[in-house]
């Protein structure tokens, strides 16, 4: 997964799309939540915005607004207490209407992106059905890449684990 997440530095066009929202310092402040219990909500966003804004490059959708909703689809800075407490609805609810209010608060936003953002629980929620391509892109890359964010890191604790109950049963060959 970090190659994809530093590959998004090098792509001038991409960065151009995103760069006023990317080094906001609102937006900066997601890198100290943990997100999918193995990495940051800020990488998160990076990951879903890179990879949707690929797809709608490839499928000529609109990259541009792909790239800044994916970014902003999850611009929340409260863990799931504190959207709790905001008696809204379920965090699957609730996380993309605080979200998309925010996205708003720091820049003007499209109905496109807004669909984005509002529709990117689309199947878990209650958010009702996308309106565009850009929509079910952005939904479904967030579940894939919320799938291996969570996935891959088990996937080396367990081999790890695994590994060091071997060595324990057989000590010999942990000098091999």
């Amino acid at each position: 997964m970090q190659n994809a997440q530093s590959s998004w530095k090098d792509d001038a066009e991409y960065v151009t799309i995103v760069e006023d929202l990317i080094y906001h310092e609102e937006l900066l402040q997601m890198e100290e939540i943990t997100h999918h219990h193995f990495t940051n909500r800020l990488e998160h966003s990076i990951r879903v915005s890179y990879t949707s804004f690929k797809i709608a490059q490839k499928w000529n959708l609109d990259a541009c607004a792909t790239a800044r909703a994916g970014l902003l689809h999850d611009f929340f800075l409260e863990d799931r207490d504190g959207v709790a407490a905001l008696n809204i609805g379920s965090h699957a609810d609730a996380h993309p209407k605080i979200a998309c209010d925010n996205a708003c608060r720091i820049t003007e936003i499209s109905e496109l992106e807004r669909d984005i953002i509002l529709k990117h629980m689309f199947l878990v929620s209650r958010c009702g059905i996308p309106r565009y391509k850009e929509s079910f892109v952005v939904t479904y890359v967030d579940k894939y890449i919320a799938i291996k964010e969570v996935t891959v890191p088990l996937k080396d604790i367990i081999s790890n684990r695994i590994r060091s109950f071997i060595t324990k049963l057989n000590p010999a060959n942990s000098n091999a």
